[in-house]
């Protein structure tokens, strides 16, 4: 008999402006059940370089920075790419031309989301590498919701469907 495995979501936070949204997707991702949340670029990190924990993220996350297991990664792309190679489906949470409503999106497999930047979005070179580009549709007169809600709102929506 074989036992079925629970697929894995990794989050993958590249050039977060915001202590108070990387820590609310602390929160977010241990509500959702995430296994582990890469941080790259300028996101700031749970603990500080004195290796004391940030109070601005610690704020929002609740002790969440300390559920959910978290690496901050120098060589993101590389990253990327063996986890590409370990079989890992990488999908960018975007507004793109080749997206897809996020509804649509099935989680098969261990899975690395990306989101990206709260005013630029998800890095173009990020794109490239995405098995998938899912969005969220926009109704209103504003293009984007903010990184926080973003997260939650895909989360919750694949995992375990």
């Amino acid at each position: 008999m074989t036992i079925k495995t629970k697929p894995k979501a990794y989050i993958l936070l590249h050039d977060i402006r915001s202590a108070y949204n990387i820590g609310s997707i602390f929160r977010t991702a241990d509500a959702a059940g995430v296994s582990k949340i890469f941080l790259s670029g300028y996101s700031p990190v749970p603990i500080d370089r004195f290796n004391r924990a940030r109070k601005d993220i610690a704020k929002t996350a609740l002790g969440a920075e300390k559920s959910v297991a978290w690496e901050y990664v120098e060589k993101i792309y590389a990253r990327i790419k063996k986890m590409k190679k370990d079989g890992v489906l990488i999908v960018s949470v975007e507004q793109d031309r080749k997206s897809l409503d996020y509804k649509s999106f099935r989680m098969k497999g261990d899975t690395l989301f990306i989101f990206g930047n709260e005013v630029d979005g998800v890095d173009k070179n990020f794109l490239k590498l995405s098995d998938e580009i899912c969005e969220i549709p926009m109704r209103g007169e504003k293009e984007s919701l903010n990184v926080g809600v973003s997260a939650g709102i895909v989360l919750f929506r694949v995992i375990d469907r």
